[in-house]
């Protein structure tokens, strides 16, 4: 393997920055972009941009290039199904490959009950399905979500989504019966007793019978990383069982392997009601499922559910060779072996730099915290600054956060170990730097 990463050019170079004024005069603005870089090609953890540069990819396109942007049995399995046929709309003629990606979600989702799949094409259209799904079974309208939440850009998923800009600013009025309640992170002090008790409160305020469902990530995305404290996730499912409310367990960044198990609800034992899927499912293709017990599934009448795209059989097709690497025995301990070099390089950075409030996740999601010592204060400026600096050393790496202040580690699950060790080694290079240049300063 040439040494990665291998950089030909100043990122972005200059085809990347012609293809970037080209875009600006034809793409809406609205679109924004981490690193104006256009990709040529792409191999296991790595791509190679159009000035010849090779990048390792530590974001796997927001988790969801999983199992890699170029995975041969995706490719094969995508390209025979493309010989056979690239649609039909399910809702008009039906094909296999829908009801084989059913089955699988069926089986492999935790929960020991009958269950029924409905596929989608993106994760809002899965969240907001789940919740037509949740108050057809209910009769009841609303939505309790959590603080820091992420759930989509779609107008429900945008009132159900904590962070107000970019997602939010200037979209509104947004749909109502949305409840927002605490999280349980530990970060900040907020533990799981005292966050289940105000859930508890609020329930109780708005009335038992105005919630359709709970909407819960296991570990939030955009929100910052947050693993939830102990005990919060189990909560929750016993608030719910309590109160008839369906429990929806949106798994569409933490699911499928990332976390080192296929979904990171079963860290917790925990089973939703509803599980949502979609990134690493289609394995790039647009693919989302909405899974859960069949009675509640099933409450929802003929015609209530679909959608043109709604389960297109290339991105089955693709599905179904990412279930195929996930049934490799050696992945899930893989991830695991991710997680523990993550922590390798990024944990001493907790004691050397007072910046680094928290390095924290699970399996192949895993963050770094930038905050001011003693009052946790965000600091976005530091997690983009070190953003910056790995894209100009060849590291692909996001921020995420509801301050922005934490960079967050997607990489594929299937990465090379050396191509892994060498993204790290410029990751905490640059921490230290921009650490360094701000204590100078």
């Amino acid at each position: 393997m040439t040494t990665v990463p291998h950089l030909r050019t100043e990122i972005p170079g200059p085809r990347s920055r012609e293809l970037h004024a080209q875009r600006e005069a034809a793409v809406a603005s609205g679109f924004g972009i981490t690193l104006p870089v256009f990709i040529e090609r792409a191999g296991t953890s790595t791509l190679e941009d159009v000035d010849g540069n090779t990048l390792i990819d530590l974001a796997s396109g927001i988790a969801v290039t999983s199992v890699g942007a170029a995975n041969p049995v995706v490719r094969a399995e995508v390209a025979a199904q493309l010989d056979r046929f690239t649609h039909t709309c399910f809702m008009v003629t039906e094909y296999e490959g829908f009801v084989r990606v059913a089955e699988w979600l069926n089986e492999h989702t935790p929960g020991d009950f009958d269950k029924r799949t409905a596929l989608f094409s993106t994760g809002a259209e899965a969240v907001e399905n789940a919740v037509k799904i949740a108050r057809a079974h209910t009769g009841r309208p609303a939505v309790l979500v959590i603080d820091e939440a992420y759930h989509g850009r779609s107008l429900l998923t945008m009132a159900m989504t904590a962070k107000e800009h970019p997602y939010k600013t200037g979209f509104g009025p947004f749909p109502e019966a949305v409840v927002r309640a605490p999280n349980a992170n530990p970060l900040r002090g907020q533990g799981a007793d005292a966050a289940l008790a105000e859930i508890e409160r609020l329930i109780a305020e708005h009335g038992p019978e105005h919630f359709a469902a709970l909407v819960v990530e296991p570990i939030q995305g955009e929100g910052g990383f947050v693993v939830p404290a102990p005990g919060f996730l189990p909560g929750l499912r016993r608030i719910t069982d309590a109160y008839g409310i369906v429990l929806v367990v949106d798994e569409i960044q933490s699911g499928l392997g990332r976390t080192g198990m296929l979904f990171a609800s079963a860290h917790e034992g925990v089973a939703g009601d509803i599980t949502l899927t979609a990134k690493a499912l289609g394995g790039g293709l647009p693919l989302s499922a909405v899974t859960g017990r069949a009675d509640i599934m099933d409450a929802a009448h003929p015609g209530g559910l679909g959608g043109t795209y709604a389960g297109n059989p290339l991105a089955c097709a693709a599905a179904l060779a990412v279930f195929e690497v996930l049934d490799d025995p050696g992945l899930l301990p893989g991830v695991t072996g991710i997680e523990r070099s993550i922590r390798r390089h990024l944990e001493p950075l907790v004691d050397e730099l007072a910046v680094v409030a928290e390095v924290r996740g699970r399996g192949a999601m895993m963050a770094v915290e930038f905050a001011d010592p003693g009052t946790l204060a965000p600091r976005p400026d530091l997690a983009q600054r070190v953003a910056a600096a790995c894209h100009a050393a060849g590291v692909i790496a996001l921020t995420c956060g509801t301050h922005g202040n934490v960079i967050r580690l997607l990489p594929p699950l299937v990465i090379e170990e050396a191509v892994l060790e060498a993204g790290l080694d410029i990751l905490t290079a640059s921490i230290r730097t921009v650490v360094a240049e701000e204590a100078a300063a």
